[in-house]
């Protein structure tokens, strides 16, 4: 009889799994819910570091006050508006299936370097579960209460709503930090990134820098993509125990 134990060739091995994404974007909130989702129930799931990487997708968009988001979509793209409400009703629909409520008719168009600005300060102040709060916050604002994000002072409000001052971050140090420019470099390292390795769209998910995966895909693909990666990090080494069959006898 051949008998062998499966066991790691090493101590498990942390992935890190990198999303570009844009809060900007409704299918990388869509997104972020299914990977929740996939990575809730993957089995190495504490070993799964998430890192944010910041995109835009209209980097061209006038910073300041926004405008609304299907007016701004029908002029960048040139489409007449009926199509781009149709646009809007498929994706509030998709994104209905994993609990959001998008509310286009309140959603405003607006500059989103700022706020890959404040997903980099949540990072500093308080780690990943901080930029999960922080990047949550931002998301639900924009596309479900119809917040102006680009409005002065809206970001230093969502910031305390994330959990800023748990981490010792003020209103004040928020918006210090927020008018000296701080995590610009930061924000345009990610962008600059995004370009090296082929990013050109979003939501975007590499695994290691071995493995991809474009969309807002189900749950069930965001674990095989896990799996993947995770078979790949941490491969099994077989440790005979006793006589080992070689002759098919057994």
């Amino acid at each position: 009889m051949n008998l062998a134990v499966p066991t790691f060739a090493a101590p498990p091995r942390t992935l890190t799994v990198e999303i570009w994404s844009d809060v900007a974007c409704p299918w990388c909130y869509v997104g972020k819910r299914r990977f929740a989702a996939a990575l809730r129930d993957f089995p190495h799931r504490d070993h799964v570091d998430v890192v944010w990487r910041s995109y835009q997708l209209s980097p061209e968009t006038p910073t300041g006050p926004g405008r609304p988001e299907i007016d701004a979509l029908a002029e960048m793209k040139g489409l007449p508006r009926e199509q781009v409400e149709q646009m809007f009703a498929h994706v509030t629909s998709a994104a209905a299936g994993d609990g959001l409520r998008y509310d286009f008719a309140r959603t405003l168009a607006f500059n989103t370097f700022d706020a890959h600005r404040l997903l980099h300060l949540a990072r500093a102040a308080g780690g990943s579960p901080l930029v999960e709060a922080t990047m949550e916050t931002l998301f639900s604002a924009h596309f479900e209460q119809g917040v102006d994000l680009g409005a002065e002072g809206a970001l230093v409000t969502l910031a305390a709503r994330a959990g800023f001052a748990a981490h010792g971050w003020d209103d004040a140090r928020v918006a210090a930090a927020l008018a000296a420019d701080d995590a610009a470099d930061a924000v345009r390292d990610d962008l600059a990134t995004a370009r090296e390795i082929g990013v050109t769209g979003v939501p975007f998910f590499v695994v290691d820098r071995r493995y991809a995966l474009s969309g807002a895909q189900p749950a069930e693909v965001f674990a095989q993509l896990l799996d993947a990666g995770w078979r790949d990090a941490n491969p099994l080494a077989a440790v005979p125990v006793g006589d080992a069959c070689t002759d098919g006898s057994c």
